[in-house]
């Protein structure tokens, strides 16, 4: 950088002092929810700074166990100097790593746990302060090489909480936690606005070529989303103001417009040779006024096409980075040059341009949201975004503000899947001979949930353990039980009444699971013990026989003869008989009690009418009473 007098200060002094904004800066740390579920002395939810690189779950959530080296706790020297791997074993958590700041950037920290297997960075704060976003490192070639390759999530927390979590790991105790995105980015409905900070300035190093890639690479899935009226996108321009002391200096004027109230740094941090300022804040002007023409005639898609050519025909190294190139672009993309020439204004005039003042006001931070000054910047329904500025990583942060179940097929699409269950299968349980596992990559992250095959849920915590449950369960790899076929003929140990328990077959013993051995019913005398039997075990059973002409009767472990025929028709006989003889016995019964009660009642009525005479009888004499007359 040139450093040319202005008499007082320097031109980077002059940048900080274009820095200050017009009302109270407020800068909002993105956060998301760590939540500690084991030691119970500790469990709870804790807050932690979402780092500015690598790849936040946005939307998701990601379960681990935490471990704290005991060497390199810094994280500052590579692990493996130190033989050390934070590797995931199949069917276990994935190890989050706990490192403590300080002695080198915090993004290398990240790079070093990431490069020996950690799915996940806390980086420990040294000091008794509020939470700071941990920024993604200057560009230069050193970090280059590694900041664009980090994919992991990382976070900084307290300074006490680290401690809280230090104490637990040295006492041995299993620290379980998890990072919960869901809630860093707000899903009120099925609409998402979002909005990008950016630049024209092509030649500002790693980050401008950051930049300008994900431009190209996700201006497909920005046009879809908008075409389909997904969502309402707004691209920004962070510009400063010179201090009104200065407005008149070589600095000033190179680097800003409409006297000094709209400032951009050097593209080449060169005042002597090169573009200046200005024409950055130019462009910047124009591309705000393509996306209004745009929008105006209902295409507001097109900005990302005039962006993405613009970038391709009219580079600085080339030196067409200028008007006529701009002019080009827009012509062919058949917008209204005019109409774009009119809302930028007078770049020389002595006044507000109201395009311009519009962008300062809207980089003060409002509600949750807080000051832009870092750049680029992506805000999704209002809230920063944080990490990697790359296709995948930004469209799983939009899909995640979508309101559950209104998410566009997009979303749902293998553009933004993570690709973690292709690594030691995401950490899930899984069931090789089967061909089942519990990973599922989705654009809310990796997630370890049992699958459903074939219309039977299985059911688990889906990382050590998926088990077929409920009817039709044995058609799902046999509701995991043993089975075995031999000579035409299976024995299965699993048992599709609704339980998932696994209990061998009659004929066999074992667990159920990994075996079930034939039980030799004949060696051990179970069956055949009649003096006539004759035992031989089959697989799963076994034959018995009898000696002669006798018929063996299984359920009766007994031989019997086979004319048995003709002793069931003599019993038949005689109980003919005896029915017969029951039948007669009644009927003479019946007869003997008709004439019994008939001779009674003959008796009856001849003594009553010696004492009481019938109506149809005669006077009887008394002769008593004639003798006394």
């Amino acid at each position: 950088m040139g450093h040319h007098n202005l008499g007082v200060l320097p031109f980077p002094w002059l940048l900080l002092l274009c820095l200050v904004p017009l009302s109270a800066a407020k800068f909002v740390v993105e956060k998301n929810s760590l939540r500690v579920t084991s030691p119970e002395r500790i469990r709870g939810t804790y807050d932690s700074a979402i780092g500015n690189f690598g790849i936040p779950q946005y939307g998701g959530s990601l379960a681990g166990m935490l471990v704290y080296p005991k060497e390199n706790q810094k994280g500052c020297k590579e692990f493996s100097d130190f033989h050390v791997s934070f590797q995931s074993k199949p069917g276990s958590l994935p190890l989050f790593v706990m490192v403590d700041r300080g002695d080198c950037l915090f993004a290398l920290k990240v790079w070093n746990a990431q490069k020996v297997g950690a799915s996940a960075v806390l980086v420990a704060d040294h000091l008794d302060e509020p939470l700071i976003t941990m920024d993604s490192p200057e560009e230069d070639g050193s970090t280059a090489t590694y900041v664009q390759n980090i994919t992991i999530p990382s976070a900084l927390i307290r300074k006490s909480f680290s401690e809280q979590l230090k104490k637990e790991i040295n006492a041995g105790e299993m620290v379980s936690l998890s990072l919960d995105w869901r809630e860093a980015v707000p899903h009120p409905d099925d609409r998402v606005e979002y909005e990008l900070w950016t630049n024209s300035n092509d030649e500002c190093g790693f980050k401008c070529d950051m930049l300008m890639e994900f431009l190209k690479e996700f201006k497909g899935a920005a046009q879809i989303l908008e075409r389909r009226h997904y969502t309402q996108f707004t691209p920004h321009y962070i510009t400063w103001f010179c201090p009104e002391a200065f407005t008149l200096s070589r600095q000033c004027k190179s680097q800003c417009i409409n006297h000094g109230r709209y400032c951009a740094p050097d593209p080449e941090q060169d005042f002597r040779s090169g573009y200046d300022g200005k024409d950055v804040v130019i462009e910047n002007l124009r591309q705000l006024c393509v996306f209004r023409a745009a929008n105006d005639s209902g295409k507001p898609w097109v900005w990302w096409d005039y962006v993405t050519d613009f970038q391709i025909r009219c580079p600085m190294k080339e030196k067409k980075y200028n008007q006529d190139c701009a002019h080009s672009v827009i012509k062919s993309l058949g917008l209204d040059i005019d109409a774009i020439e009119k809302c930028m204004g007078d770049p020389n005039a002595d006044s507000e341009n109201p395009v311009l003042k519009e962008e300062q006001q809207a980089q003060i931070g409002k509600g949750s949201r807080g000051d832009v000054t870092i750049l680029p910047t992506l805000v999704v329904n209002n809230r920063q975004y944080r990490g990697k500025l790359a296709k995948g990583a930004v469209l799983k942060a939009i899909c995640a503000g979508f309101e559950e179940s209104t998410e566009p097929s997009i979303c749902l699409s293998s553009d933004i899947e993570t690709n973690e269950c292709l690594e030691n299968n995401g950490g899930c349980w899984q069931d090789k001979a089967a061909k089942l596992t519990a990973c599922k990559d989705t654009y809310r992250g990796r997630v370890c949930e049992c699958p459903l095959v074939d219309g039977v849920q299985l059911k688990g915590d889906g990382y050590t353990i998926c088990e077929a449950r409920g009817p039709g369960r044995c058609s799902v790899n046999n509701g995991g039980c043993w089975q075995e076929s031999r000579n035409g003929s299976s024995m299965s140990a699993c048992v599709d009444n609704g339980e998932a328990k696994c209990k061998c077959p009659p004929g066999f013993r074992g667990d159920g699971v990994k075996n079930c051995e034939d039980i030799n019913e004949c060696k051990e005398r179970k069956a055949c013990q009649c003096p006539e039997c004759s035992c031989t075990n089959t697989w799963g059973s076994y034959d018995c026989s009898c000696s002669g002409d006798l018929l063996y009767m299984r359920d009766h472990d007994t031989c019997i003869s086979k004319h048995v025929g003709a002793v069931k028709s003599s019993w038949s006989f005689f109980w003919v008989i005896l029915i017969g003889l029951a039948i007669a016995a009644g009927g003479a019964y019946m007869v003997y009690k008709y004439r019994l009660r008939a001779y009674m009642d003959s008796e009856i009525r001849a003594i009553m009418a010696q004492y009481m005479p019938l109506d149809s009888q005669g006077e009887v004499p008394n002769h008593v009473h004639e003798d006394h007359m």
